[in-house]
């Protein structure tokens, strides 16, 4: 099938199918004219990377994974690289989430601070002039 029924078939637009090709996740022959060319499993796989994707795994992740998904969801064999890809992951996911709250919680203390802060001390803020420190 050519990239366009792929497209209409996956739900994926032909300029992301191009992306996970470069990726090295999809693969497609080409015919003698230069068109790609790529078979029914092909929808199966575009279905397997949509759904890692949405677990939040890089293409290059997905990459590493993708010789052990079985299935649309997909299901994953559970042999020790992928494990150990799998857990580095989550690994970076939970530090970006203590980054991420580490930032809020600072972010409301400066918000609680600046309330105390009488508003009589300073001028009205009008957005005509930017902010200084």
């Amino acid at each position: 099938m050519r990239i366009g029924e792929l497209s209409r078939r996956t739900g994926v637009n032909a300029h992301q199918l191009r992306y996970y090709e470069a990726q090295g996740l999809l693969e497609a022959d080409r015919g003698a004219n230069g068109y790609r060319d790529y078979g029914e499993p092909a929808v199966l796989r575009v279905k397997q990377i949509r759904h890692l994707l949405d677990a939040g795994l890089s293409t290059e992740d997905i990459a590493f994974l993708l010789p052990c998904a079985v299935g649309e969801t997909p299901e994953l064999m559970g042999c020790p690289e992928l494990l150990a890809g799998m857990r580095s992951r989550l690994r970076r996911i939970d530090e970006q989430m203590d980054r991420l709250a580490r930032s809020r919680s600072a972010l409301v203390d400066y918000i609680d601070a600046a309330e105390r802060v009488s508003s009589e001390n300073y001028p009205p803020f009008d957005g005509s002039e930017p902010v200084s420190a």
